[in-house]
């Protein structure tokens, strides 16, 4: 067997990867510069009015590297096309299959500003809606009349908006990421938003506790398919005013496609990853995600020169490292390796 470990093919391979690496931070750059040259010389954020919750251009948003193959490009247009008709969307899918890279795309191809907002069990209404946030403090000092000296000290409370309220108020697209993951009593304020066009900011004093929703303000939310530790069941009252966007693991070709973009491989190694991706998903008791893909083949692009046995050692290695942690604490890891191995 050819000695798959030289010194020459480990100098082209972590060449290579340099170049990658280097190229994505150049485009990272761009983007930073773009930013700061378009929002002022404090290098600050984009953010509404009275220091609010940061809006994000659509430019910046769109994921880079982003693969639209036909694939792609059909349920992306799903999504818009529902977004046009001002219909909320669902986008469900399993772990790792891109959901959120799709969700971001299909918001900037709207051209609308975006406000993202990733699922958690802290989030409450107030995390969506706003809240005060300390207060002002200044001083009056009277001399009006000669003689007598008055002092004032006044303390004024700050409202500050967070995520929802700036999108509803600026016609964004909102992006809920995770959005099972908080918890339902969180989502209420949505149910007036979607069927009255009122956002109603509860703990907010004064004529102004509501806001008119913007003509062009969207939602779109993912979820995943499967129940994870951490998953709420939603509202049916909220769930039944959206439209659901099914998300599959994509085509071979298109997972080769995105673990090209993602990873300097050749061709021949890249369908390897993907291949013996789309065998262990079928074998395998966990979730193998095109995310897994991925970071599968930046493991081939760093170890797959430095084994001297079979060819397909170094991918067993890689794919029982990428897979390991999903069975910690409640998984064999020689079985799993055993399984890899068979599958290979």
């Amino acid at each position: 067997m050819a000695d798959r470990s030289s010194s020459r093919e480990r100098k082209v391979r972590g060449t290579k990867i340099r170049t990658d690496r280097q190229a994505k931070g150049n485009r990272r750059a761009k983007k930073t510069a773009k930013r700061i040259g378009t929002r002022g010389n404090d290098g600050g954020g984009s953010r509404a009015e009275n220091g609010d919750a940061p809006l994000t251009d659509p430019d910046d948003v769109e994921p880079d590297p982003f693969v639209a193959t036909d694939e792609v490009a059909a349920i992306r247009r799903r999504i818009t096309g529902w977004l046009a008709a001002d219909q909320p969307v669902h986008l469900i899918g399993p772990t790792g299959s891109g959901k959120t890279a799709l969700a971001l795309s299909a918001a900037a191809e709207r051209g609308r500003p975006v406000v993202r907002v990733d699922g958690d069990e802290s989030v409450d209404t107030a995390a969506l809606v706003g809240d005060y946030a300390g207060g002002e403090r200044y001083e009056e000092d009277d001399r009006f009349v000669s003689g007598v000296h008055k002092h004032t000290e006044i303390v004024r409370q700050r409202w500050v908006d967070n995520p929802l309220s700036v999108a509803v108020r600026e016609g964004a697209t909102l992006v809920y990421n995770e959005f099972s993951r908080s918890p339902p009593a969180a989502h209420n304020v949505l149910l007036s938003v979607l069927e009255e066009g009122v956002l109603e900011r509860p703990g907010k004093r004064g004529a102004d506790r509501s806001i008119d929703v913007h003509p062009e303000f969207r939602v779109l939310v993912t979820s995943n398919t499967a129940e994870y530790a951490g998953v709420h069941d939603q509202q049916d009252a909220l769930l039944d005013r959206f439209v659901g966007v099914g998300l599959e693991y994509y085509g071979s070709e298109t997972e080769r496609e995105i673990v090209s973009a993602h990873v300097g491989l050749s061709d021949e190694d890249v369908d390897r990853v993907v291949s013996s991706t789309r065998r262990l998903r079928e074998e395998v008791d966990v979730v193998v995600g095109t995310r897994a893909a991925i970071t599968a083949a930046n493991g081939l692009a760093v170890f797959g020169g430095e084994d001297d046995g079979t060819e397909d050692e170094p991918l067993v290695d890689v794919f029982t490292d990428v897979l390991a942690p999903k069975v910690a604490g409640n998984g064999d890891l020689a079985d799993l390796r055993e399984t890899i191995e068979r599958t290979l």
